[in-house]
């Protein structure tokens, strides 16, 4: 029997704690991660780079003298379904990485964000099945205001093309991601939920008050909602 999820979906509002996650689980010990948290050698599937190569790309454009082709003049998206391009950006690369790659002891964190009346939902109906059949979902979950307040706190200007140091401006933050539908789908701390079809466990890792600001206050309660998802994810497969 395996001893590491395949894949996690790790979802969240914008600076929830989920590259701090990542970090986290990419500084321990193969054995460790492998032993309390269940993941195996990681491998990132994270749809920010693709949005940021979109504002590379425009700039590139406008440096040139031509018309932007998907952002406006304040990098907000001219058309909403580039949202599900960047989700099918995702299914290609993890497609691409079950056909070239072993996946023995390793784990695929593929990484997003979505806000709105039906977002998440929404995002699910897009995912690949691929990625459905071999996924648990780990939900980081704070509250609006303290996405904002995270959010803020984590810019670094002369990194802003960075997975960690990146952020959004308070108007595109309560644009997109002030309302969030993951209460609606799924209630409770842990469970499954019914995804084209397909049984999909979750859990959920409360980062309020906040335990990813350290080390030394994450690696419980995250081991914790791993277990959890764990016990979700056998009884799934």
């Amino acid at each position: 029997m395996t001893r590491t999820f395949q894949t996690i979906i790790l979802t969240a509002r914008p600076a929830a704690g989920k590259s701090e996650v990542i970090d986290f689980l990419k500084n321990l010990s193969l054995e460790e991660r492998q032993r309390r948290y269940r993941i195996g050698q990681i491998i990132e599937v994270d749809d920010f780079p693709y949005i940021w190569e979109k504002f590379e790309e425009d700039d590139i454009f406008t440096k040139r003298g031509r018309a932007r082709l998907y952002t406006d003049d304040k990098y907000w998206f001219k058309d909403p379904w580039l949202w599900d391009f960047f989700l099918e950006k995702m299914n290609i690369a993890y497609a691409k990485l079950l056909r070239t790659t072993d996946m023995s002891e390793k784990t695929i964190l593929v990484e997003f964000a979505r806000g709105g009346e039906n977002a998440l939902a929404h995002a699910f109906s897009v995912l690949s099945t691929e990625i459905l059949k071999h996924a648990g979902i780990l939900y980081i979950n704070v509250s609006y205001e303290e996405s904002v307040r995270k959010n803020r706190r984590r810019f670094k200007p002369e990194a802003a093309d960075s997975i960690l140091f990146h952020s959004l401006p308070d108007d595109k933050m309560e644009f997109y991601y002030k309302i969030n539908d993951w209460h609606k789908l799924a209630p409770d701390k842990q469970g499954v939920l019914l995804l084209q079809n397909i049984k999909v466990p979750y859990a959920v890792l409360d980062n309020e008050p906040e335990v990813t600001d350290t080390p030394q206050h994450l690696a419980a309660p995250l081991a914790d909602a791993l277990e959890r998802l764990w016990q979700g994810y056998l009884t799934t497969r």
